[in-house]
């Protein structure tokens, strides 16, 4: 077993200068030399993910790697998974919604229109009225339903931050922070061509990996959505497109533990993803069925995702 001496982290040199630019105190009263980063790496959300990857690979007696995949994968399956299940009824609910919304929204465009013409309203006023009763129309839908739009955010509010301090937890191992015994067993905790989880993958194989699975999750989720697209949404699902490029030359800078762990919880996520297109398991977490559900599924996802990029072959 080995102790978590809370020695002083070391963060990489990039990271340390930024962390410490500026004059001023950080967070917890830390001053420029000691930024937000160091105060993050010591925090205790930090501190209980160390002590998890720890007991895990204690109490399995596995090589660091496997700890550390195994470890991704029960986090995203025990936290993360039900999460996306609710999220799903959610969307489905969303999706069944759209019909009365259509709906109503006919209804009221025309008794905002015979109502302007009584009054004499000029088409901002009316267009201004139609907006204003739309909205709270819809908003009553949703608290009738209970399945406001921003309640998808959940999943996001929880993963991202869990995702941030298990690497933070991973990085102090790797540089030494919690002592040179777990430095030392990270160094040969490694398999195959990252032997050593301190070290970055200098043949960027988990990067580039890394880059791939998080764009295929992007592309699967983008065609999963059945409802019509906002403009937001489609800056949103541009931005993930950028931060999963953007990830690939992280990853080959940071320890290979880093590397492996966002790897790992991208492929669980992946087949997280899957697993929730199987119209047995929707049944199995009481999504509601919707007019867009299909039978085949996987064969549908494949289908439109071949359409859509040889669609863009053809016109570049």
């Amino acid at each position: 077993m080995w102790r978590l001496a809370r020695a002083g982290a070391r963060a990489p040199p990039g990271l340390a200068a930024a962390a410490g630019a500026g004059a001023g105190p950080g967070p917890g009263g830390h001053g420029g030399t000691e930024g937000w980063y160091e105060w993050a790496a010591r925090s205790a959300p930090v501190h209980w993910a160390e002590e998890g990857l720890a007991a895990l690979q204690e109490a399995t007696g596995l090589p660091w790697w496997a700890a550390i995949a195994g470890g991704a994968a029960v986090l995203r399956s025990a936290v993360t998974l039900p999460l996306a299940a609710q999220q799903g009824r959610l969307l489905a609910k969303l999706e069944n919604l759209q019909p009365e919304i259509k709906e109503l929204a006919q209804r009221l465009r025309y008794e905002v229109s015979v109502r302007g013409k009584q009054l004499g309203w000029s088409e901002k006023v009316a267009r201004l009225h139609f907006s204003r009763n739309m909205r709270r129309i819809v908003t009553e839908l949703y608290i009738r339903d209970n399945c406001h739009p921003f309640k998808a955010m959940l999943l996001v509010w929880v993963q991202v931050p869990m995702w941030v301090c298990v690497s933070l937890a991973l990085r102090n191992c790797s540089v030494g922070a919690l002592g040179s015994a777990v430095q030392e067993q990270f160094s040969s905790g490694g398999a195959l061509w990252f032997t050593d989880l301190t070290a970055p993958d200098s043949t960027w194989i988990l990067p580039v990996s890394l880059g791939l699975v998080n764009l295929l999750v992007v592309e699967m989720f983008a065609s999963q959505t059945k409802m019509p697209v906002s403009r937001i949404q489609k800056l949103v699902t541009n931005f993930f497109r950028t931060v999963s490029v953007v990830m690939i030359p992280i990853a080959a800078t940071v320890p290979s533990s880093m590397a492996l762990y966002w790897l790992s919880s991208s492929l669980v996520g992946l087949s997280h993803n899957l697993l929730l297109r199987s119209p047995a398991f929707r049944r199995l977490c009481r999504i509601p069925r919707t007019t867009s559900d299909s039978a085949t599924p996987y064969r549908d996802m494949l289908a439109a995702l071949a359409t859509k990029y040889s669609f863009k072959k053809q016109h570049l």
